[in-house]
């Protein structure tokens, strides 16, 4: 592949590296140059292209990408198509993710143009997480480093997402004068949380003395009838001979490992009883802050085996006193009534199509597009109304003074619809689910309308997008969940959500909202059609 400046009588075939504009017809990066589009750029007065050009063996960047995925072995993944050289792979169940380093390495060493980027090793997901990603750097790659990694791929799995079982798991709480039956009741609802996760559930407890012998008899009888045993000290463990290590070995278990280099979590038992494992599970587990305890449930409870080799390499990563990573991992998440979304509303455009005037400014009913559409927005269920400006953007906040909205200045929207994409939801708060990106000239959309769309999000969890839509086809406004933020703050040109919507296989809900999805006022005879009068 050849990449730089090229003379444009050279350019049919070729990819864009950068977006490019033929009078009003733009063509994004990454786009290849049909002959058409060549006499388009000539017809503009361009006379060379910064792009690539593709040798005869080389792979184009979704192709490339897609046969390395397909030469993957993988467990409980699957492929998204490619999309902008890259392919995501997502998990299809909750558990816990495993990858084999040494392969990843080699893959990531035979050339810097190809990259797979993973989750770390045991790190815990949800279905339809994304887990992996291959992305091919440049828009094209030879096709023999292909092969080589193709290769690599067949040498077995290299990753999977271990699912989780749905186990029944008996609890022993032992008990010394003093303790709190409150702290005991805690510690079972807190358990049943850690458990609720996988589907699995607390069938029985037995509160027993802090004594070797009544808590193996405790642990005989509910190894026979579950899948895991977890005992609870009444005090923590001091000694490799202490209550809970000798009682599994009383029982006529195993002591695996006592003692885990994870903080906290320090306290852990590990042991065997009757082919089922059982846990003396340290003090910190009676809390919901992520600790020692949840490393090694999780990976029993995904069918990972736990050996005391296993444990001894937590220490690296296992300080979380300091850094937990997930301080209530387990806390539910906001009832769907009260996700929140806030509105996004575009006003940074140049209305190039009306050749002047600002669509923005017209008015309707005597009132200026951009202000109506706000107080269109402020009125809905949405919880705040962010106004992205750009072009007359000292006009724009004069014709919406007043209204509580806030601004998100933009000086790059020249480059495109993402820049103000970028601009609009990096304003948005920590706690919103979602964006709704409302377009400022779009008269026929309602409050009502903006609100079945919220609705529609709610309803689904949050976790999908919503798309307006007028008799079965889409249309505006969109509504993006908050898994797609960070996406957005990468997106480049005059490009949208759309790539983002399909890269990551998320669930799309269309909203049928009437004329109104469809009707915008690009140009002089749409506004006029659709009740505007332009200003100059």
């Amino acid at each position: 592949m050849k990449f730089g400046p090229i003379p444009i009588d050279a350019a049919e075939g070729a990819v864009l590296a950068h977006a490019t504009a033929a009078g009003e017809k733009r063509f994004r990066k990454a786009h290849r140059l049909s002959a058409e589009d060549i006499s388009m750029l000539k017809g503009a007065g361009v006379s060379r292209v910064v792009a690539a050009v593709l040798a005869p063996d080389d792979l184009g960047e979704d192709a490339a990408a897609q046969k390395i995925a397909e030469s993957m072995t993988l467990g409980g993944i699957e492929a998204k198509p490619a999309a902008t050289g890259r392919v995501n792979l997502h998990a299809k169940a909750a558990g816990i993710f495993t990858v084999s380093e040494a392969v990843i390495d080699a893959i990531n060493a035979v050339d810097p143009a190809i990259t797979i980027a993973t989750l770390a090793q045991h790190a815990r997901v949800e279905k339809g997480q994304m887990v992996a990603t291959v992305k091919i750097i440049p828009f094209a790659v030879s096709s023999s480093l292909v092969a080589a990694v193709a290769e690599i791929c067949a040498s077995g799995e290299i990753f999977a997402v271990n699912a989780y079982r749905s186990m029944r798991v008996g609890v022993i709480q032992t008990v010394l004068p003093g303790t709190k039956p409150t702290v005991l009741d805690k510690t079972l609802r807190v358990t049943e949380a850690r458990l609720a996760r996988s589907g699995g559930w607390l069938t029985a407890e037995r509160r027993t003395p802090h004594e070797i012998a009544p808590v193996a008899e405790a642990a005989i009888a509910l190894a026979r009838d579950n899948d895991m045993v977890v005992i609870f000290g009444a005090s923590a463990m001091s000694d490799f001979a202490d209550v809970v290590p000798a009682a599994i070995e009383r029982a006529g278990g195993t002591v695996i490992r006592a003692g885990m280099p994870v903080d906290p979590g320090n306290l852990l038992v590990l042991g065997t009883l009757g082919g089922k494992r059982i846990i003396g599970a340290p003090g910190c587990a009676r809390s919901p802050k992520e600790n020692g305890f949840d490393w090694v449930l999780d990976r029993l409870i995904a069918g990972l085996d736990v050996t005391a080799r296993d444990i001894a390499g937590m220490g690296v990563g296992g300080l979380l006193m300091e850094i937990p990573t997930r301080p209530q991992p387990r806390e539910p998440l906001p009832p769907k009534s009260r996700l929140k979304v806030g509105i996004v509303l575009l006003a940074a455009g140049r209305s190039s199509r009306m050749g002047g005037p600002n669509k923005l400014m017209a008015l309707f009913d005597g009132q200026p597009l951009v202000r109506r559409t706000a107080e269109r927005a402020l009125a809905s269920k949405a919880s705040g109304t962010i106004v992205v400006t750009g072009h007359q953007r000292e006009r724009v906040r004069a014709a919406l003074s007043g209204l509580d909205v806030t601004f998100a200045d933009n000086p790059d929207f020249a480059d495109g619809l993402s820049t103000s994409l970028k601009a609009g939801t990096a304003y948005l708060p920590e706690d919103a689910a979602g964006a709704m990106i409302v377009l400022g000239d779009m008269p026929g959309v309602a409050s009502d309308d903006l609100d079945r769309l919220i609705d529609a999000f709610r309803r689904a969890g949050g976790n999908s997008m919503i798309r307006a839509t007028h008799q079965g086809k889409r249309g505006n406004p969109v509504l993006l969940p908050r898994s797609l933020f960070a996406a957005i703050a990468h997106l480049e040109g005059d490009t949208g959500a759309r790539h983002l919507v399909e890269a990551e296989g998320l669930d799309v809900i269309d909203v049928e909202i009437g004329e109104g999805a469809s009707v915008d006022v690009d140009t002089r005879e749409a506004l006029e059609g659709a009740g505007g009068v332009l200003q100059d």
